[in-house]
């Protein structure tokens, strides 16, 4: 209580115009913004633009936050509602789908690529690759599911959470947790051969994804990447739905790109932190 006390009074010297506090408050929630928006969209230049879209929103609207939920609960609101109809992503143009994805297992022809390594160690472009393609994996969720996922898998909210930022209610959003984490299960059980029981192995299809522009050699986004150790006021625990936690190892969350980190600066030297401090 006495955390959440402090931040909400760093968040009321923020909406006064206060420059420190400002920056303060959105860095503490800059690696939250910028992982769920990763996930939803599936790669990390579509996520920096929309994080950076993001925090904006949410420094214009400091001041109609009230208090009455935890500010990273609010954050997640103005992110979720900004992400699920976010159109100028790769995914929206191009769709997937768990069909999609499992046809390209079976008969993509990985072992007629040639080697395109360019002399980068193959383990560490089969690392990048599994983490790439689990992360990818997610746009084959609609939109609702992915956020349900990401939010009770990933960040670890529980249900009542969750549910208000969904505007669901708290067994709704159970259900639609639950539905979406077996069909992430029931794929990687039956195609995975990293997360589950299936026969794809990316050790065997790095070069299979450098022709197909899916990872490159010389931007390894994924294993660059520095885990966060963003921490949430909401809940202390997830809950345990179907005990399929193991199956999702994967769900880690990374630090904000330094670009990322960048653009925050810029923010707050440009018009938008002006509009602040005369609100």
């Amino acid at each position: 209580m006495h955390t959440q006390t402090n931040k909400e009074s760093l968040v009321q010297r923020a909406a006064n115009g206060d420059r420190a506090a400002l920056e303060e408050a959105l860095a503490g929630v800059q690696d939250l913004v910028f992982n769920l928006s990763l996930r939803m969209l599936g790669t990390f230049h579509d996520a920096e633009d929309a994080s950076q879209d993001i925090l904006v929103k949410v420094m214009t609207r400091l001041s109609s936050f009230r208090g009455d939920s935890a500010f990273d609960t609010w954050v997640f609101r103005i992110a979720v509602n900004h992400l699920r109809d976010y159109k100028k992503h790769l995914f929206a143009q191009s769709p997937l789908s768990f069909e999609f994805y499992g046809e390209d297992i079976r008969s993509g022809r990985a072992a007629d690529a040639p080697d395109l390594t360019g002399g980068v160690d193959s383990s560490l472009l089969a690392q990048e690759l599994k983490l790439s393609c689990t992360n990818v994996m997610l746009q084959c969720l609609d939109p609702e599911s992915r956020c349900a996922f990401i939010l009770g898998t990933m960040f670890r909210l529980d249900s009542r959470a969750a549910g208000d930022i969904l505007d669901l209610t708290p067994e709704a959003y159970r259900q639609r947790l639950s539905r979406a984490r077996r069909r992430m299960a029931d794929f990687l059980s039956d195609y995975c051969g990293e997360y589950g029981n299936g026969t794809c192995r990316c050790a065997d299809r790095v070069n299979y994804a450098i022709q197909n522009r899916r990872i490159a050699p010389d931007r390894l986004e994924f294993t660059a990447a520095r885990p966060s150790e963003t921490a949430l006021e909401v809940t202390a625990a997830m809950e345990e739905l179907d005990g399929l936690a193991q199956q999702f190892s994967f769900c880690r969350l990374y630090q904000s790109p330094e670009r990322l980190k960048g653009m925050l600066r810029d923010i707050l030297e440009g018009p938008a932190f002006s509009a602040v401090a005369r609100a």
